[in-house]
């Protein structure tokens, strides 16, 4: 039989069983033996030569699946896809029935299962083991490839229940595992495993060895890929940032410069505001320590004033800007003293250097009104001076008087209203507001102004005194929060006029202080019988001994209370009962002291005639300081 039998075999590549035919055949037939012999030489040359055919065409299987990995790696765009790839393969070109791997958890001091292929059991898949517990521990503890023809029966590594239990579920009994490397240190184990017993050759452990080394390189990269995108997602942030802050850089210079622009060139408060809104855009309102509004860019709507108060006041506590949802607030202040608020209403966000600006344009505004403080401050004083010369009368015909009014804007030969405003506070911003109030008011209206301890005494331009009184305690009093009690006297024609109308303006303050009208304003000619008496060509003392003259003198001669005991009787609509109440006495006492009073008054003193002269002389008996000064034509 010819040997090229064995060559048509390998042609199509026979089994070995099949290899053995010809042999068999030729004892068969009755062959010489060196006939048989020289067939079995053929037939083991046959064999070597399939068995290098499988080894080539295995390895050809080996490298493909290492190009195809080392392709997955080279266009890496999803890890789990790659190690999942890689796994696959293992199992395939291992012919093993699971292939698995696990990853180290540096958190934890384990590691967990990462992917699997041929797994059934999902406690298999759930699998953590312990750093040397376990094949899998082991290798991943020591760094060595480990093969185990028997797992359960092996005993190279401690076992652990749940990881046995796992392992049982899963039906495994041979396993193979080998390290994954990156450098010196172990990262996870890639594993190939069976549901039989099988042992693994050298070239089964190698094979998986590479795959192990490309599946480490595939986390390496993509540990690499994800620092270098986070890298670059910083660097970008880092440029966003780096350019929003040159933008507000950029920003803040241009509002300094404005701002300081402003400043050099006498620009108001107005200009700053609207300097705030081109270049942070929004609305603002710029309201001084009262609220009252100093200036409006935008239409920045209602504002809650309570809001905007508390907002402020924060702000002046915390030294910067609050946010009250649209609206940012910033303080002006000079010190302790608050000057004001400016109020940027925006739907946008603000951010920290756009802050700044607000707060540098608060800033300003605070420069600003200093200013104006100061300078209304030095006019307030000329003008001063030349209503205290009025005020005294020294030289009030002379040409320099009225030289001197005329540069202050003030023609004293112009009907002119002279009031006099007092209010109870005696803090020292308190005095400073009135004195910048006063002195605004004056300069805005071609007025004098002049302070003379609790008072204020302004004289304006005008004919109608009740109205200018009126105004005056309704305005400084909003702007000191405090009652402030105005009386006026005119109008009066030239400067000769002005001090006898200051007496009269005063009285009629204290007049409305003593009647117990503080807060109000009013001209004497307002104040009906008590404006007559403190006016011009009075005679209160007459009128007050023809009405309760023997009431008084008994009084001051006995010491006695009967003054006091009228009004308290007149005060309680006649009561008895009231009036001993009030003056914390018996009932008889008021009845015998009210004799006497009639006695002294003579009858019918309680008739309706008498008893409302009675009343008006009792009130003008408490306005008698004031009805009776040094220089008064009456006493």
């Amino acid at each position: 039989m010819s040997c090229t039998v064995f060559l048509d075999l390998l042609a199509r590549e026979a089994p070995p069983v099949e290899f053995e035919a010809p042999l068999v055949e030729a004892r068969a037939a009755g062959a010489a033996p060196e006939v048989l012999a020289e067939l079995d030489r053929a037939k083991l040359a046959a064999l070597r030569v399939r068995a290098l055919l499988e080894h080539r065409a295995r390895r050809e299987a080996e490298l493909s699946a290492l190009f195809e990995t080392a392709g997955d790696l080279a266009g890496l765009r999803d890890v789990g896809a790659v190690l999942e790839a890689i796994v696959r393969r293992a199992r395939r070109l291992l012919h093993a029935d699971i292939s698995y791997m696990t990853l180290h958890d540096p958190d934890h001091g384990d590691t967990y299962m990462r992917v699997t292929d041929g797994s059934v059991s999902a406690a298999f898949r759930a699998l953590r083991l312990p750093m040397g517990a376990g094949l899998g521990g082991l290798v991943a503890q020591t760094g060595t490839p480990y093969a185990s023809a028997d797992y359960f029966s092996d005993e190279r590594f401690r076992h652990r229940t749940h990881i046995d239990a796992a392992v049982k579920e899963e039906a495994l009994v041979a396993i193979l595992g080998v390290p994954m490397r990156l450098g010196a240190q172990i990262i996870g184990v890639l594993f190939a495993a069976n549901r039989s017993a099988r042992p693994f050759a050298q070239e089964e452990v190698a094979l998986l060895a590479s795959l192990a080394a490309h599946a480490a390189v595939a986390l390496d990269n993509a540990r690499l890929l994800e620092e270098t995108r986070t890298a670059l997602g910083e660097l970008s942030a880092a440029n966003r940032l780096l350019r929003a802050h040159s933008a507000s850089v950029e920003r803040a210079a241009q509002a300094h410069d404005r701002m300081t622009g402003l400043v050099v060139r006498g620009g108001g408060v107005e200009d700053v505001a609207a300097v705030v809104t081109d270049i942070l855009g929004g609305a603002i309102v710029v309201v001084d320590a009262d609220g009252r509004r100093l200036a409006e860019v935008g239409s920045a709507g209602d504002l809650d004033e309570a809001e905007v108060a508390a907002a402020a006041a924060a702000s002046r506590r915390l030294g910067r800007t609050v946010q009250r949802g649209e609206l940012w607030v910033a303080s002006v202040a000079s010190g302790a003293e608050n000057l004001g608020t400016l109020a940027l209403r925006t739907p946008d966000e603000v951010s920290g250097a756009d802050q700044r600006i607000l707060e540098r344009a608060a800033l300003v505004t605070a420069l600003l009104l200093l200013f104006r403080r100061t300078a209304a401050a030095a006019e307030g004083r000329v003008r001063g001076e030349l209503l205290d010369d009025l005020l005294t009368g020294r030289a009030v015909h002379s040409d320099a008087l009225h030289g001197r009014a005329r540069l202050l804007g003030v023609d004293l030969d112009a009907p002119h209203i002279l009031l006099v405003a007092r209010h109870r506070a005696e803090e020292p911003i308190s005095a400073q507001r009135t004195a910048f109030w006063a002195a605004s008011d004056a300069s805005s209206r071609h007025g004098l102004v002049a302070a003379r301890g609790q008072e204020t005494i302004l004289l304006l331009p005008g004919t109608e005194p009740a109205a200018a009184a009126r105004r005056v305690a309704r305005e400084l009093g909003a702007s000191l929060g405090t009652p402030v009690t105005a009386g006026a006297a005119g109008p009066v024609h030239g400067p000769a006029a002005v001090a006898e109308a200051y007496r009269e303006a005063r009285r009629c303050a204290e007049a409305l202080l003593a009647l117990g009208r503080e807060g109000e304003g009013a001209g004497s000619d307002e104040l009906g019988f008590v404006g007559l008496l403190i006016g011009r060509d009075r005679d209160v003392g007459g009128f007050l001994h023809g009405a309760i003259g023997p009431v008084l003198a008994y009084d001051l001669r006995r010491g006695t209370a009967l003054v006091r005991t009228l009004e308290t009787y007149f005060g309680t609509g006649s009561s008895l009962s009231r009036t001993a109440e009030r003056l914390h006495i018996h009932v008889n006492t008021v009845t015998q002291r009210l004799d006497r009073v009639g006695r002294l008054l003579g009858d019918g003193w309680q008739s309706p005639e008498r008893a409302l002269e009675i009343q008006l002389a009792l009130r003008l008996n408490r306005l008698r300081p004031l009805a009776a000064r040094p220089g008064d034509p009456t006493g």
